[in-house]
């Protein structure tokens, strides 16, 4: 009981968590008229300091004397800093540009593209669903093309930048909380610069339309870093499998804020393009869970074959003579998941990156 009224609570927490990361577009226009770089400078710079706040509050601080110890982890750290800077910026920018729609595109591709890298860059094997969903993701790219009249640049620029985060982060392998201080600790002196050199130059916006509004763009830390906390509960909570379906509630939220909210023009090629890449997801998430379940029956297969196997066959002498028999827990073993493989898991892989 105590183990289902958990993953209800867990459940709650990554919608919420990704509810907040779908509907972050209604935020940044509210910053106008500052623009996408300052915004971009004062979230890195307000980040550090919430987290810095959180860490305080847990005394989380081990892991800064262990990670200083490691010189090849913080060039992965600052290299990541870097691509995420990339995607921020990216994000806003087209948010306040009117560009919403082009923007949701880039999370919903942006599994197809994890996919892909993992196999010219880490020679993964895909199997035919997975390779027939690729394909029909680049076909989408195509027709999205076309219909632009260019290719889709944000969307493109937003997937393959989170891709190349996920994939250095899942080397760095720290926590969630811990791993956004570091990477804004990176932004937080080129940042703090920017602006103050908008302050010398009688053009920054914080502080000239407000106290409210210099409030807003203190608050980008609070936006940035409440999803997460939120979902690093709900990892804990809830299989990785689930929290694999509840990452398209985002892109979902923006794709639905860019029509109905912000009236952006949806004719027909750009449905076929969204359509194309809405089957390429089904596909992937109908062959994970197959797989999932077929691994998850295996486990239980093999379990009971080694429950039932003579005790001779099973057993491992040790140097006392005392017999020692080792059972492989179905309920706890590690299963692997396909789906799990798009999300960030807060340990392992980096935080949603809207």
């Amino acid at each position: 009981m105590k183990a289902d009224n958990e993953q209800r609570i867990g459940l709650l927490y990554g919608i919420g968590a990704y509810g907040m990361w779908g509907l972050v577009p209604l935020f940044w226009p509210l910053l106008k008229p500052a623009g996408a770089v300052e915004i971009l400078a004062h979230r890195m710079v307000w980040s550090l300091a919430v987290v810095g706040v959180a860490l305080l509050a847990l005394r989380r601080w081990g892991w800064i004397r262990e990670l200083l110890r490691e010189p090849r982890k913080l060039g992965l750290i600052t290299v990541a800093a870097a691509v995420i800077t990339v995607n921020w910026g990216v994000y806003i920018w087209a948010v306040n540009a009117g560009q919403v729609v082009e923007a949701s595109l880039g999370y919903f591709i942006n599994p197809l593209v994890t996919i892909a890298m993992g196999v010219l860059l880490l020679k993964e094997r895909l199997r035919p669903a997975q390779w027939a969903a690729v394909g029909i993701g680049f076909a989408a790219v195509v027709v999205l093309a076309v219909g632009y009249g260019r290719p889709p640049w944000i969307s493109l620029v937003l997937a393959f930048s989170f891709a190349v985060y996920g994939l250095i982060k899942k080397k760095i392998n720290i926590g969630g909380l811990e791993s956004l201080a570091a990477e804004t600790a990176v932004q937080f002196l080129p940042a703090l610069a920017y602006l103050l050199w908008l302050g010398s130059q009688g053009s920054a916006d914080f502080g000239a339309h407000g106290t409210g509004h210099a409030a807003l763009l203190a608050a980008t830390g609070i936006v940035t870093a409440v999803p997460l906390v939120c979902f690093g509960a709900a990892a804990i909570r809830v299989p990785l499998s689930t929290l694999g379906l509840l990452q398209y509630l985002a892109p979902v939220f923006q794709f639905l804020l860019g029509i109905v909210y912000f009236h952006e023009a949806m004719p027909a090629e750009r449905w076929a393009g969204f359509s194309l890449v809405w089957l390429a997801l089904s596909m992937l998430t109908w062959d994970a869970l197959r797989t999932a379940r077929r691994n998850k029956a295996e486990a239980v297969r093999l379990t009971r074959a080694t429950l039932s196997a003579p005790a001779s066959a099973s057993a491992a002498t040790v140097p006392d003579g005392v017999t020692s028999f080792v059972l492989p827990d179905a309920a706890t073993a590690t299963v692997p998941d396909p789906v799990a493989a798009t999300v960030p898991d807060p340990a392992k892989r980096p935080e949603p990156a809207a």
